[in-house]
């Protein structure tokens, strides 16, 4: 199975959010999904969920155009969104049972599953309370619970470690190693740049719209004489002389 973007562009009122973006990502590896706020991650994200329309060119799955389908694709497809929206009435047992229900899945073998995502997550002693009264990182467990619930081929991972304690965090780290080498299509995008290096084989970095790389984390380091992946990104998608801004920032603050 592989995932692959071929030319996809996607434009908003007066601004050209996604810019000829082609790549892929196969299964069996976590490809990292980097680039500076509003260089059209979050954008890409939401076009291969099928939540909005693709400008131009084509989405494919498993070698199919996902709009050709998108009641199938959004089946086989697990995601975690950068922004938590939950309805907050609902306790997390009830939010998980819903999702379940949306997505058809038998209900004694779900219940089973939901409990037991509840009980690693550590979110069991908290299953009847409302989401309205979850802290951020509760929230994001449940998040990842619900995209995991149907066991999905593909697995859409945007800033998914926002507001996680470090114990979770960790989890959820070898949580997505597990599923990769399971076989799974994940593409995981992150401002960690630490934990994407941990995780990811490969990146596809994003600036202003466009592809600047798409390659192997060491192939990069080697080609930019870098020491790491954020040394690697630091030189393709940030434009400012960072020490030199903190330097300025620190000098006016002294005044």
């Amino acid at each position: 199975m592989t995932l692959e973007l071929r030319n996809v562009s996607k434009r908003f009122p007066g601004v050209l959010a996604v810019d000829n973006v082609s790549f892929s990502a196969p299964s069996g590896e976590i490809t990292g999904y980097l680039g500076p706020n509003g260089s059209g991650k979050s954008t890409t994200m939401k076009m291969i969920a099928g939540l909005i329309g693709i400008g131009s060119g084509e989405i494919l799955f498993d070698g199919e155009p996902i709009r050709r389908d998108l009641i199938a694709h959004k089946q086989r497809m697990g995601y975690v969104p950068e922004e938590p929206h939950l309805y907050a009435h609902l306790s997390g047992l009830e939010y998980l049972i819903m999702v379940a229900q949306l997505r058809g899945l038998p209900a004694k073998r779900t219940a089973e599953r939901i409990d037991g995502l509840l009980r690693l997550l550590a979110l069991h002693s908290d299953r009847h309370s409302p989401i309205s009264a979850y802290s951020k990182g509760m929230r994001q467990k449940i998040l990842l619970a619900g995209a995991l619930l149907h066991d999905p081929d593909l697995l859409l991972l945007d800033e998914p470690f926002s507001g996680l304690d470090v114990s979770t965090a960790l989890v959820l780290r070898s949580l997505v190693q597990e599923l990769a080498t399971r076989g799974k299509v994940i593409l995981f995008s992150s401002h960690e740049l630490e934990t994407v290096e941990r995780v990811s084989s490969r990146v596809v970095i994003l600036h202003r719209g466009k592809v600047v790389a798409d390659d192997s984390i060491e192939h990069l380091r080697v080609l930019r004489s870098a020491s790491s992946l954020e040394d690697v990104f630091s030189q393709l998608a940030v434009e400012q002389d960072t020490a030199a801004v903190s330097r300025e920032i620190a000098n006016l603050i002294r005044q």
